[in-house]
């Protein structure tokens, strides 16, 4: 049994998504964490901000591993999981060169471009997941050219339309949702590098060099610090809101299309315990209950904007709360919608 249904045992099966989710476990996120190590010391040592030999670092680096009984146990004191990890991985690599770890980090850079790491492989997966989607709702439009069906305005029957006008109106959504990644994603994958304060006091003039240097190192995008600035992840929630209640939309038409039992046929339908007979709309009913999820979610990443100072422990700790089911639900809902799609059999007359 767990909290959240999206690795739910069972309830997972429908609501969840397993690539989606890989991305926010304990693995990858240290995985990630030690990567921003690795990748600070290297740019460090090559902009002169430490000693020239950071192998020994990496070196250690490359075998550490950490004990994550002491790291759930930091937590619970420190509040995040990286002043332990940061001692761990110090006594990983000895003295002299322990002084050099992390240096003029704090534990905000090193999470906070964790998350962005996992999101970065998040995104291509939704990507391609939302290309699916495009591909069988283009699919159905040309499968079912030609037939009509009865325009519905305020739940009335209004006057008839081309089954092509219905499907476009769920595709071109996901298409400006496609455009949209695009635009935002210059802004979400980007370093989180700082210091104490944002300032990167410790670094001097070699400040602006060092994290120009390690974003290159991790694939990202160079940026000033965003500690109290949170809006590209309020922005990217927003956004995983708009997929899903685009998605919501497609599934609340079908339900109610399948309800009528004229416009539209189905296979696969789920079945009931007591009507043999039935063939429930279930990845639709699912659609339309993830999209009202992330629209409920996105009200709290909203509240998360709400920094105090030059950092918040509060705000911070609401985000990590809310934004991965954030992005499993999107990854789920678009999975279910693909699927769906896949089974209309019939559209229209």
């Amino acid at each position: 049994m767990t909290v959240s249904p999206f690795d739910h045992p069972l309830l997972s099966g429908l609501l969840g998504d397993e690539e989606a989710a890989r991305h926010f476990s304990v693995e990858a996120d240290i995985a990630a964490m030690l990567s921003f190590e690795r990748a600070l010391a290297e740019a460090e040592a090559e902009c002169g901000a430490i000693p020239c030999d950071a192998a020994a670092i990496v070196k250690a680096l490359a075998a550490f591993r950490p004990d994550t009984a002491k790291l759930r146990a930091g937590v619970a004191t420190d509040g995040v999981v990286v002043p332990e990890l940061v001692r761990q991985i110090k006594a990983a690599v000895g003295v002299p060169h322990d002084a050099h770890v992390h240096f003029g980090a704090t534990s905000q850079d090193v999470i906070d471009t964790s998350l962005v790491l996992r999101l970065g492989e998040a995104v291509e997966h939704v990507g391609l997941l939302l290309s699916e989607n495009v591909v069988r709702l283009a699919g159905l439009e040309q499968d079912f050219e030609g037939r009509a069906m009865m325009a519905v305005t305020r739940m009335q029957p209004a006057i008839p339309i081309a089954v092509t006008d219905r499907i476009a109106s769920w595709r071109a959504p996901l298409q400006r949702h496609q455009e949209r990644l695009k635009e935002l994603s210059g802004r979400l994958l980007v370093v989180q590098f700082g210091g104490a304060a944002g300032t990167l006091e410790k670094l001097g003039d070699k400040a602006a060099a060092v994290r120009a240097a390690l974003a290159g190192k991790l694939g990202l995008a160079d940026a000033p610090q965003w500690h109290n600035q949170r809006d590209a992840l309020a922005e990217f929630a927003g956004w995983l809101s708009l997929v899903t209640g685009s998605l919501g939309k497609f599934g609340q038409d079908v339900a109610l299309m399948a309800q009528a039992g004229t416009d539209i046929k189905l296979t696969g339908g789920g079945g009931s315990s007591t009507m043999p007979h039935k063939q429930n709309p279930v990845k639709a009913e699912a659609l339309v209950a993830l999209a009202r999820f992330n629209a409920i979610q996105l009200s709290g990443m909203h509240q998360a904007l709400v920094h105090e100072q030059e950092r918040s422990g509060s705000a911070w700790t609401l985000e990590w709360l809310i934004l991965p089911q954030m992005v499993v639900a999107t990854a789920a809902a678009l999975r279910l919608a693909a699927e769906l799609a896949a089974q209309v059999e019939s559209l229209g007359h």
